[in-house]
């Protein structure tokens, strides 16, 4: 799909193209752009920290604080909202 390569990154195009040719029906995208193209597309997604939560969820011992920390400390932004969410779950 040619139009996924134009807007979004190589990895978030390669996501959904392979999400939509198999059939897969969850993405993990954490950017804004690439989350929305992707729900245009009829996919359900979740982002990193979703990930995590289920993880936890799941009963993998896993720090939010620490995992937050070391996901800002590799420039990834979370908003003040999410990182609420998150703390509080």
């Amino acid at each position: 799909m040619p139009y996924l390569r134009n807007t979004l990154d190589s990895g978030e195009a390669s996501v959904i193209q392979t999400a939509l040719q198999l059939g897969i029906t969850l993405v993990c995208i954490d950017e804004l752009l690439g989350r929305r193209t992707a729900r245009l597309s009829n996919l359900n997604v979740t982002g990193a920290i979703g990930v995590l939560l289920k993880a936890k969820s799941t009963g993998y011992s896993i720090s939010m604080p620490d995992a937050i920390s070391r996901m800002r400390e590799h420039g990834i932004w979370l908003s003040q909202t999410v990182i609420n969410f998150v703390l509080t779950h």
